[in-house]
């Protein structure tokens, strides 16, 4: 049967990263999961409860296709106690995660053939989406010295649009305010659209996130209940869109999706007021980040760039290997941790770089850098 262009895509090298782990337990092995930027927490008590009520009295049919209006309305006042804005709910699109957000703002920003910028390293499924949908991604190499993050002078000047995030996926470093100020100033000197993944605000350790909606309404914001809400199998997120764009986004949303599961908004809804158990949550990451500055150094690993957010360290392992695929089997087979390769998020210098998630239990990070830390002894 026939096939297209457009599905050629590359694999989401973490998936199966995850997979030959899960063979190996099955096998009966203890793996410590380095991997996957999945929070080892469940979502809130709060949201399991509000939700477990709802269903004695809702048949959880479809909602409308922006979402409920009292879930986008909460995250309207969640700008304001986060970030001092006073947001429109209008505004808010509740998504089918973040990557259903993605697609709509693909589609309703840029025509087939568009060229649309992205950081390098950065999040594979950017530059997969794009390609699915017949646009053109065009990486943009970062330096760890500028925190691997772009900077306006080196933007090209043909982009229909360009990505950033901050909190980054793979790297966990943030854009402060001038320096994202910067990059939506000069995508608009390029006609270019702005959008800005926001989905590890919430997780930051030594100042806080800024959102591109402090700084412009003229811009796209995705975010997600998946991180910092530990609700990734829920497949919940949420966009900010320009008022003139809602109407536009919403014909897409419910010819696309119809509207997002409504379970997972009501258990949503709850989470927002769930502060003290996401505090806890975020503890636990905090030194989960300790102990990776700490040993990630020790074990040999020591070119990278202290993360401010999220819940992952980017080491240059160039001087160790010029295969990170290889290296990265190498360390599941002999060590027991799975860790992912830097071609997932660089296809030019990923070769050369390794990905290590912290997002999990407090005493397997610790058992995962002595495993590393032995490794690296005996390598």
């Amino acid at each position: 049967m026939r096939s297209s262009s457009r599905g050629a895509v590359d694999p989401f090298i973490v998936m199966d990263v995850m997979e030959r782990a899960r063979a190996a337990e099955a096998a009966g092995r203890r793996i410590i999961h380095m991997e996957v930027g999945q929070p080892g927490t469940p979502a809130p008590q709060g949201a399991l409860r509000a939700l477990s009520e709802y269903m004695m009295t809702d048949p959880l049919g479809y909602t409308v296709a922006l979402g409920l209006p009292e879930l986008r309305a909460r995250i309207a006042r969640m700008y304001d106690e986060r970030h001092g804005l006073s947001l429109d709910p209008a505004r808010v699109i509740v998504t089918a995660g973040s990557s259903g957000a993605f697609l709509l703002a693909f589609t309703a920003l840029f025509e087939a053939g568009d060229r649309v910028g992205l950081g390098d390293p950065g999040y594979p499924s950017y530059r997969q989406i794009l390609k699915a949908l017949s646009l053109e991604p065009v990486g943009i190499p970062t330096r760890m010295q500028l925190r691997y993050q772009p900077v306006p002078e080196e933007l090209p000047d043909d982009l229909a649009g360009l990505i950033v995030a901050s909190p980054a996926n793979p790297t966990g470093t943030m854009l402060d305010r001038p320096a994202l100020a910067a990059l939506i100033e000069a995508a608009a000197a390029r006609g270019a659209a702005f959008v800005s993944d926001e989905i590890y605000h919430g997780i930051e350790y030594e100042r806080r996130s800024v959102s591109a909606l402090e700084i412009s309404d003229e811009v796209y914001v995705i975010n997600s209940f998946s991180k910092y809400y530990s609700m990734t199998g829920w497949r919940v997120g949420w966009m900010v869109v320009p008022e003139a764009h809602v109407r536009l986004v919403e014909r897409l949303a419910q010819n696309l999706f119809i509207c997002p599961p409504h379970a997972s908004q009501v258990a949503a809804l709850a989470a927002l007021d769930c502060a003290d158990e996401l505090r806890g949550n975020l503890a636990v990451y905090a030194e989960n980040r300790r102990l990776m500055m700490a040993g990630l150094p020790e074990a040999g690993f020591t070119r990278i760039a202290p993360p401010d957010g999220a819940f992952y360290v980017y080491a240059d392992v160039s001087e160790l290997t010029g295969d990170s695929l290889g290296f990265a089997g190498e360390i599941l087979d002999k060590a027991g941790v799975a860790v992912t390769p830097g071609l997932d998020f660089d296809p030019v210098r990923g070769k050369g770089t390794l990905r290590f998630s912290y997002a999990r239990a407090t005493a397997d990070i610790a058992e995962g850098l002595e495993r590393l830390a032995a490794f690296m002894r005996a390598r």
